[in-house]
């Protein structure tokens, strides 16, 4: 990866990170001016004594976080910060790569979970694609149904994600296009098939009902995708 290409913030303010290691030649001598490098703003403690400052007012989009700090558990700073603020995120960098640790971090709400010694194109590539979520819609779409910015997870009210095919992408991106307005069973099929003709219809039924269970399975909440007798479907947003 060549770190002087696009950064994620092209256009927009610098993705502010804040990042707690307390392994100072690496921090400071690595992934600092490496991050930097890669456009984005950083500033860089070896304790936890400093999240207080930089959390008011909400400073940063990032936070990196060993798990091993000398002043705190990272797992359960990792579990608080989720609690408090669901829109920062949280990658755990940290050297204890058991299945277990990696399980527990993600559990208790990182993003993503690298272990050392970290590939810094690794490093920088994780922040980019959590960036891209980060800032891929406006604040008052927060809390609600939607796609993420490629549409290929399907994200409920909480933040969770269902992962879609591409079919399910392109169906629910053309229903929430016009959310709490019918979209006819013929524009529905005519956008899934080359030849609407051939196309059984049912596939159209059987399509959304799997992905209704699939939603519920997931993510334990129904999918708000109701059929309008006569019309097609729409998708309920409140």
């Amino acid at each position: 990866m060549n770190p002087t290409s696009a950064s994620p913030s092209a256009g927009k303010a610098p993705l502010r990170v804040l990042m707690l290691e307390d392994d100072e030649l690496l921090r400071d001598h690595v992934l600092v001016p490496q991050l930097q490098r890669f456009g984005f703003e950083v500033v860089a403690a070896g304790n936890a004594s400093v999240l207080e400052r930089y959390m008011q007012p909400r400073w940063p989009d990032i936070l990196i976080l060993d798990v091993g700090l000398p002043d705190a558990d990272g797992f359960d700073l990792t579990r608080e910060l989720r609690s408090k603020m669901g829109d920062v995120g949280i990658v755990m960098l940290t050297g204890r790569n058991g299945m277990a640790d990696r399980v527990r971090g993600l559990t208790e709400g990182a993003d993503a979970y690298l272990t050392k010694p970290v590939d810094v194109d690794l490093l920088g590539a994780t922040l980019y694609s959590l960036a891209r979520r980060l800032r891929a819609l406006p604040p008052a779409q927060a809390g609600r149904w939607r796609l993420d910015a490629d549409g290929w997870c399907l994200l409920e009210p909480a933040g969770n994600a269902v992962a879609l095919t591409k079919t399910e992408g392109k169906l629910l991106t053309r229903l929430l296009e016009t959310p709490n307005h019918p979209v006819s069973r013929a524009e529905l099929i005519e956008m899934l098939t080359d030849n609407v003709y051939d196309f059984d219809t049912h596939r159209l039924d059987s399509l959304i009902h799997r992905l209704r269970k699939k939603v519920q399975r997931v993510v334990g909440a129904p999918l708000p995708l109701n059929a309008v007798h006569g019309e097609g479907y729409v998708f309920v947003l409140l």
